[in-house]
């Protein structure tokens, strides 16, 4: 059969391309839930809209980090990324828990767009553990649980 003109050569393409469309636009932050929005998204528009700074004031002003002699974890992400202000209470948690033995330091990427080069990061958010040397251990991209970070931690603060 032959092709109509300016029809496309192949329909999934375009069919694909529709529900990637699709897909992205309902997954960007468009503000308050409706009154028929789900209990989930409810919950995550509950959620702190201001990012939580954990680290000491002077760590949070001047960004020094890793923490010269401290194990550290470095969260980089931003105010309108979701998972990101997930993030929040987790961290507020974790730094509670590992007050004086581990540093915990929040940078919005909104606030420090500079710091998305010096730390090379590819997705919110990001999450860089440094042992008490200042090396870096490793990282993760994305959300993680509060159990995850502690053993992250336990073992770093261990060696």
């Amino acid at each position: 059969m032959p092709r109509r003109p300016g029809a496309p050569r192949n329909p999934w393409r375009m069919a694909l391309f529709a529900v990637l469309s699709l897909f992205f636009a309902m997954s960007c932050d468009r503000g308050a839930a409706p009154e028929n929005a789900s209990i989930f998204q409810k919950e995550l528009d509950a959620l702190p809209k201001e990012p939580v700074d954990t680290g000491p004031p002077a760590l949070r002003d001047t960004l020094e980090v890793p923490v010269p002699g401290m194990v550290t974890m470095v969260d980089l992400g931003a105010e309108s990324c979701m998972p990101c202000r997930m993030m929040a209470p987790v961290l507020d948690k974790v730094a509670r828990d590992y007050r004086d033995r581990a540093a915990v330091v929040y940078i919005d990427l909104a606030r420090h767009p500079g710091q998305s080069q010096r730390f090379g990061i590819r997705a919110m958010p990001t999450q860089i553990f440094y042992d008490k040397t200042g090396r870096e251990i490793g990282r993760h991209e994305g959300f993680m649980d509060r159990a995850a970070i502690a053993e992250v931690l336990d073992k770093l603060l261990a060696q």
